[in-house]
């Protein structure tokens, strides 16, 4: 790839992303490690090319399939309370999406496992973690509230679809050792929260309220 496709120009320009970057720190981001993979990441290639140009305004964009990328904010704020308690080796990612928060986690966490149930959405994804080689990621496609139970226990799991109620099946496939769960939670009023599994026992935190898109069974190839 040409260096200016990653570094992009004019909207896509680093100086544009440092306004993002700014935008976040305003808001209350403080890991300087989430907040410069996202000033590494070129978000603009995980959107069409018409979308390019708003890449990095602090909003939630259209991917197809009736699904979104996510704002800024809530990539970097998901990414911050799953690493607030320090490094992880081995991370799940329910819902890979365009791919962009999939390439976020692998720029800081040894291992991603991601599970998509949209195929169209997985291929475009796999695509872009290629381009931008980043070899640390499996894909899978999968009903996402099941998880990936063959390759547990994860030191985290993150959610980018919100469910009713958080899948038993997740808290299931969390580290008894501190393994940590960030995930919206509810329908027509959602929360994220974070779950953090000690043993047998879950403690959960309210963090902020949020809107994403249900987290829905079944595939569609």
């Amino acid at each position: 790839m040409r260096d200016f496709e990653i570094d992009g120009i004019g909207m896509t320009s680093r100086r544009t992303r440092e306004r993002l970057i700014q935008r976040l720190v305003d808001q209350g981001i403080q890991s300087t490690k989430v907040l410069d993979a996202i000033r590494t990441i070129p978000r603009h290639l995980f959107l069409d090319e018409a979308l390019a140009h708003r890449a990095y305004e602090d909003t939630a964009l259209p991917i197809g399939h009736n699904q979104t990328l996510s704002q800024p904010y809530i990539v970097a704020r998901m990414t911050e309370v799953l690493l607030a308690q320090g490094e992880l080796s081995k991370v799940l990612e329910i819902g890979t999406g365009s791919g962009y928060q999939t390439a976020v986690l692998a720029s800081l966490i040894g291992k991603v496992y991601s599970v998509e149930r949209i195929r169209p959405l997985q291929e475009k994804a796999r695509q872009r973690l290629s381009r931008l080689s980043l070899n640390n990621v499996r894909l899978r496609h999968t009903d996402g509230g099941m998880g990936w139970p063959e390759e547990s226990p994860f030191d985290g799991i993150i959610v980018t679809a919100a469910p009713g109620d958080v899948p038993q099946e997740l808290l299931n496939q969390l580290s008894p050792e501190g393994g940590r769960l960030v995930i919206p939670v509810g329908s027509e009023v959602q929360n994220l929260v974070l779950i953090t599994r000690k043993g047998d026992e879950y403690q959960r935190k309210v963090l902020e309220a949020v809107r994403f898109v249900p987290l829905l069974t079944g595939v569609i190839r």
